[in-house]
């Protein structure tokens, strides 16, 4: 029996009938649907609807309905999707309930509307999805801290314009990572605080037309108060493109982790010697390990956001308050969790097995010129004006590019033709620990900064997992990356 064929006449046509159903996704949200039941069947018996045994007999039963569900032989969700009655996951468990309990079951739709129970549920979905997700990419940020420390005072080159730049210690471009995926879990803290309002009681549109105590849900289901507008509590979905846009935003940081080592794996590079356990070969060419992983990585982004492109145009020009083209935003917010879920858990244990090749970073670190802003600097403090220091510079290096050398190639005399400020202390000055330590500025990557950095990253990542819970990422240490590092 439909949950609304009252007052029809006529049956659906029967591929209408399927192509109309949602139970084969929507099964996901059943935690979600057994959940918000339990609340709703407390605000009915403190409204006198049911009695104290009736609600008992309908809490046991959703119960029963979860833990067949979760089964441990996986069973649960094809139990829910091969359903042939049920349109959508309401239906189902209404249809479960009724079959454990008789008419009693019918008691528990008294004074709601699927238009509540389906805002509710995805709201219930996106807060421990989201909670989940802060959980991996602290275990990714994690690994990456680990890579960090491992590094020590490794140096390697930074690149504007994917040239050569200024020397940094490995950990601080490691560390950079660390803070994109902290913003990101706060965008999801974000995301969770702002959705955190419990949409029972709005009835379809109006309210419910019962005089029942929101407040009771909107606690039992660990809300932080009931919705304050019914007709928009059942037809908001700015949470889900918010969390759409945020697991973009994750995706966007993991994309550009993942070109960087792609890079860095490469013979041109060389900064890292990739995982084999994450790696492939060439069916034509025999000595090829290619980058799968991190290729896959860089095209997932344009999975995820797609799906954040979905929403937008489905919620684009609705009118209040619930149209049935909310049906389709499910889909997209369930594959882009998955999708975000699998790469950070696959991103953490990449990592946590990257080879860092500190000796090429470092012997890169010592052509192309990458102390000249230190040498600017170091005319800055005998007195010369920036400008006139790095036009100095300029002179300098087109000079030793010409002689085929670097800066501390040229001798003293040579450099003096380009201004008298020049003296024997310019190349203790523009030596590799010195041209990292004249970055002496909170955030950059003098060494004491960076000691700092990872100090403080490495509070906020434990504030994140101790929140959030540790993942489990199988590894035998989770703390000690696999592999040596080569010229460490």
């Amino acid at each position: 029996m439909k949950m609304w064929s009252g007052r029809f006449r006529d049956p659906l046509d029967p591929l209408f009938d399927h192509w109309q159903r949602s139970l084969q996704f929507d099964w996901q949200l059943l935690s979600e649907e057994t959940a918000a039941s339990k609340a709703h069947a407390l605000a009915l018996e403190a409204a006198g609807i049911l009695n104290a045994e009736e609600r008992e007999k309908i809490h046991n039963a959703l119960d029963l309905i979860a833990a067949r569900f979760h089964a441990p032989d996986g069973s649960g969700p094809q139990w829910v999707v091969s359903n042939s009655e049920a349109e959508d996951i309401h239906h189902f468990v209404e249809l479960q309930l009724v079959a454990t309990v008789g008419d009693l079951g019918f008691k528990l739709h008294t004074g709601r509307s699927r238009n509540e129970q389906i805002a509710t549920d995805l709201r219930l979905f996106v807060r421990s999805r989201a909670q989940m997700l802060q959980a991996h990419l602290g275990a990714w940020a994690q690994m990456l801290l680990n890579q960090a420390k491992v590094a020590g005072d490794a140096v390697m080159p930074s690149y504007t314009h994917l040239q050569r730049a200024e020397p940094v210690l490995v950990s601080h471009w490691l560390l950079a990572y660390v803070e994109m995926l902290l913003r990101d879990a706060s965008r999801l803290e974000d995301v969770t605080r702002r959705l955190n309002f419990c949409p029972l009681g709005s009835g379809a549109v109006a309210g419910a037309t019962l005089a029942l105590d929101r407040s009771i849900t909107a606690q039992a289901l660990g809300f932080a108060a009931p919705t304050s507008n019914s007709m928009d509590a059942t037809s908001d979905r700015d949470f889900l493109l918010e969390y759409l846009q945020a697991l973009t935003q994750i995706a966007l940081h993991a994309s550009r982790f993942a070109e960087e080592i792609t890079l860095y794996a490469s013979a041109e590079f060389g900064f890292v010697d990739l995982p084999e356990a994450y790696s492939t070969g060439s069916s034509a060419m025999p000595q090829k390990k290619n980058p799968d992983l991190t290729e896959l990585v860089r095209a997932k982004v344009g999975r995820i956001h797609g799906s954040a492109e979905t929403v937008t145009l489905l919620l684009k020009g609705l009118p209040l308050a619930y149209n049935k083209d909310m049906q389709e935003t499910q889909e997209p917010v369930f594959q882009a969790t998955l999708v975000t879920h699998q790469m950070l858990f696959l991103l953490a244990k990449f990592t946590h097995a990257l080879i860092l090749r500190t000796d090429r970073m470092k012997s890169a670190s010592q052509s192309g010129f990458l102390n000249a802003m230190a040498a600017a600097t170091y005319l800055v403090h005998k007195g010369v004006p920036f400008r006139k220091a790095h036009e100095k510079i300029g002179n300098a290096v087109r000079y030793a590019l010409d002689k085929g050398c670097e800066l501390d190639g040229l001798a003293l005399e040579e450099l003096q033709q380009f201004g008298t400020e020049f003296d024997t202390d310019f190349f203790t000055a523009i030596s590799l620990e010195a041209t990292l330590d004249c970055h002496d500025v909170i955030g950059g990557t003098a060494r004491r900064r960076v000691a700092e950095g990872l100090r403080s990253a490495e509070q906020r990542i434990s504030e994140l997992v101790n929140a959030r819970g540790k993942v489990d990422l199988g590894l035998p240490d989770i703390g000690t990356p696999e592999a040596a590092h080569a010229g460490t």
